[in-house]
């Protein structure tokens, strides 16, 4: 069992955040705390428990920088159609989602979360259980990995390259990837909550 950081529950809900230009780059992550990780993150809830989930752990230099180019070139198309940013906030957030476009290969662990469909194809209409399935796990693994003085960033500009990816690693046509975490020990552990709207603005008690 990996060192886990003294962090209450809340504490760990409300600290952790998208970590970018904090990782440490120099720092090995050993697969050993990666798999730890893991296993406290695939308790998540899985559909009808099928576990049809799949975790694709990048560590090879070469393939990390295959996926990371896919990824910036993606992130080059999306950035260049946001229009410039109107606060110090927003200018902060896309400063810092460019620099994990731009080292994105150096990070020492990257992984993907995937799931089983049975198909090459999606399926049609609403699919909330099909990634109710994996995506809860996936946040639990970003839960657990901050616990263990890790740092994540939930991305999925890659998907743009979901295919070439896929054919690169390897994945079969059947399994389809849903998220894209960069994993890193962290520079601190001093995470703090993130600015949020009012509450009052998005809850509805029995109706709208």
């Amino acid at each position: 069992m990996s060192e886990l950081l003294p962090l209450g529950l809340d504490e760990l809900l409300t600290t952790t955040r998208a970590v970018r230009k904090r990782l440490d780059l120099e720092r090995p992550v050993p697969l050993e705390v990666v798999r730890d990780a893991l296993s406290v993150a695939l308790q998540a809830p899985s559909g009808g428990n099928r576990q049809k989930w799949h975790w694709i752990i990048v560590t090879d230099p070469q393939v990390r920088k295959l996926v990371a180019d896919y990824y910036a070139t993606s992130y080059r198309a999306y950035a260049a159609d946001q229009p410039a940013s109107a606060s110090a906030e927003r200018a902060r957030i896309a400063s810092s989602a460019t620099y994990l476009s731009d080292v994105l290969h150096e990070v020492p662990v990257l992984i993907i979360g995937a799931i089983e469909t049975g198909s090459s194809e999606l399926p049609t209409g609403n699919q909330a259980g099909l990634w109710g399935s994996v995506l809860p796990a996936a946040w639990n693994l970003a839960l657990a990995l901050r616990a263990r003085g890790l740092g994540s960033a939930w991305t999925t500009l890659h998907l743009e390259y979901e295919r070439e990816v896929a054919q690169a690693l390897g994945i079969p046509s059947t399994v389809h990837q849903g998220v894209l975490l960069p994993v890193a020990y962290t520079k601190g552990v001093d995470f703090k909550p993130a600015p949020r709207g009012d509450l009052d603005d998005v809850i509805h008690v029995n109706a709208w």
